[in-house]
């Protein structure tokens, strides 16, 4: 390994070395001054160093700004289960902020309680959430027997996991409500999991941050698709259908009230809902 900078030459500390190496898309490492002053003039240097290559950050340094730049593809890691390794959606600077404010607001709005750990994650949700798709329910989580912090969260439409270590990329999984058979709680004293059922498989996250938080997340999930057989089904079912639905109404009418939503997105997804009952 090189154990120089790749732009000003000096022999790398073992300070430069730490938190993945300030390692670039090539294998190039740099040194934390040259990180530091290519990072003012662009931020996402500090949580996406790897997708960058030492021709980027050359480019970055004398010209103020990027000329081209190839995005680059992590395999997602064997003991993390590859359900679907959504695409980084491309978006203009000013779109980013944009959307990334809103879904700020919706975290506001749901009065998420997320660990400090979670900013590389809530970061990434605009290139992961299509432009119309609400958060209906947050918490920290991650894959058991992993070592990758992260969160969890449910739509109208799927449930994402997203983790994400400094100057790695973003794992992001997906799973889509017709591929969900049911959810399930096993509780613990320190990580209580939470457990995606699918046709395939079972998928199990661990949640260190917040115990009774993470069970709070549970039993709204369990609302949405915990459902018995057809056979079986029964008013009781129903009630507990109506009532999820009713509970995703209450909380896209703030999101509509607080600004987050127009009101033409807010009858999209209600309409959307109410074709659940």
């Amino acid at each position: 390994m090189n154990n120089h900078c790749g732009l000003c030459g000096k022999e790398l500390t073992s300070i430069d070395m730490m938190l993945g190496e300030n390692k670039l898309s090539e294998g190039n490492i740099i040194c934390n001054s040259c990180l530091e002053k290519a990072s003012v003039l662009n931020e996402e240097l500090l949580s996406d160093l790897h997708r960058f290559s030492l021709k980027d950050i050359e480019s970055l340094l004398q010209n103020g700004e990027i000329v081209q730049r190839e995005t680059i593809q992590e395999n997602i890691s064997e003991n993390i289960p590859a359900v679907a390794d959504s695409e980084r959606r491309v978006l203009s600077k000013d779109l980013y902020k944009k959307r990334l404010k809103e879904i700020k607001k919706q975290l506001e709005s749901l009065r998420a309680n997320l660990s400090l750990f979670t900013k590389g994650e809530i970061k990434e949700l605009p290139y992961i959430l299509d432009p119309d798709e609400v958060i209906l329910a947050i918490t920290d989580a991650q894959f058991t027997k992993t070592t990758d912090a992260g969160i969890l969260l449910t739509t109208p439409k799927r449930m994402i996991s997203v983790s994400k270590a400094m100057f790695s990329p973003a794992k992001v999984n997906e799973f889509l409500n017709e591929d969900i058979l049911e959810v399930s709680f096993v509780k613990n004293f320190v990580s209580p999991n939470i457990r995606i059922h699918t046709k395939d498989k079972m998928f199990e996250f661990e949640s260190f941050f917040n115990k009774d938080y993470a069970e709070d997340f549970y039993q709204f999930i369990s609302k949405i698709y915990n459902r018995e057989d057809v056979s079986e089904a029964s008013s009781a079912e129903q009630d507990v259908i109506s009532e999820s639905v009713l509970e995703q109404l209450e909380k896209l009418g703030k999101l509509r009230e607080n600004g987050i939503l127009t009101e033409e997105e807010f009858t999209l997804q209600k309409k959307k809902l109410l074709e659940k009952l």
